[in-house]
């Protein structure tokens, strides 16, 4: 059945979703559902995604989306398809850009603006894995667990962690959690999100609604999407094919080298020299002395 609606983790649809002019009210919308901001996001100006370090030999930034709120509070969200090494310090890197670019010349008294980056990661974090919350909160905080800093702070949402189904939704957070993940599959709007902003994103995410050449940057966006996957995939299997062979041979070594010890020891029973059983064993002297 072909899809009606597209796929939200293609570069085009994620900025199509919440990129676009037209689409303000959505990521304005999400945005409030997840930052516990102290006055909501009352309108949003896109800024210049590519952003430049200070000396020209300086490494640059290129975020998916970035903006400003009118209360000036920096924003970056990203939508990450792929598990990526070091994806937590490529995010505290990105950050360190709005905060520079707030510099003043001249008398400064340094006050900062906020600046918060959000990730919606289609993988999970290996050191994470035990870990059932899909949302982690990230700030600045003191030994004593109290926040320290409350201008700055990262967020990651682990999709693959989210596992509720429609009617165990519980806030606009989860709606939108739900939204992400399950907009390709969708046959048409749930009656839950009608009347609803996300029908707005409904509407926008729909194929038919699409000019022929943003059906082609889309067709085009979703190849690279589908070819990123494949080759993933085919990185595990291989991985995982050579992580048995690896093990395989470990164990043999390992039942040799335990049959080896068994025979020292009956030899050591035996009372044959200590240098006649290291010829038959391999093991040296002291290693035999320590049986």
């Amino acid at each position: 059945m072909k899809a009606r609606y597209f796929n939200p983790f293609t570069d085009f649809g994620f900025k199509k979703l919440f990129g676009e002019e037209a689409s303000k009210p959505l990521l304005k919308d999400f945005l409030n559902s997840l930052l516990p901001l102290e006055y909501p996001i009352a309108d949003l100006n896109f800024r210049n995604a590519e952003q430049l370090g200070a000396e020209q030999e300086d490494r640059r930034a290129v975020y998916d989306i970035y903006c400003q709120d009118t209360q000036g509070n920096y924003f970056i969200v990203e939508m990450q398809k792929a598990y990526q090494k070091f994806f937590k310090d490529r995010a505290l890197y990105y950050t360190t850009f709005p905060i520079q670019e707030q510099a003043q010349r001249g008398h400064w008294s340094f006050e900062l603006k906020s600046v918060f980056c959000v990730g919606i990661l289609d993988f999970v974090f290996d050191e994470d894995k035990n870990n059932p919350d899909f949302l982690h909160e990230v700030k600045l905080k003191n030994r004593h667990n109290s926040v320290f800093y409350d201008k700055y702070a990262l967020y990651f949402i682990e999709m693959p962690k989210f596992h509720k189904a429609e009617s165990e939704l519980a806030n606009q957070l989860e709606n939108w959690v739900y939204f992400l993940k399950h907009l390709e599959e969708f046959p048409d709007i749930p009656s839950r999100f009608q009347h609803t902003v996300l029908e707005q994103a409904f509407e926008i995410a729909e194929l038919a609604h699409l000019s022929e050449n943003e059906r082609a940057a889309y067709e085009h966006s979703l190849k690279i999407y589908r070819d990123n996957i494949n080759t993933l995939n085919s990185t595990a299997e291989k991985a995982k094919a050579e992580g048995k062979a690896e093990g395989k041979a470990e164990g043999l070594i390992e039942g040799e080298l335990n049959r080896a010890k068994k025979t020292a020891i009956q030899m050591l029973a035996d009372g044959e020299p200590i240098s006649k059983i290291s010829k038959y064993t391999g093991f040296s002297e002291e290693e035999i002395e320590n049986l």
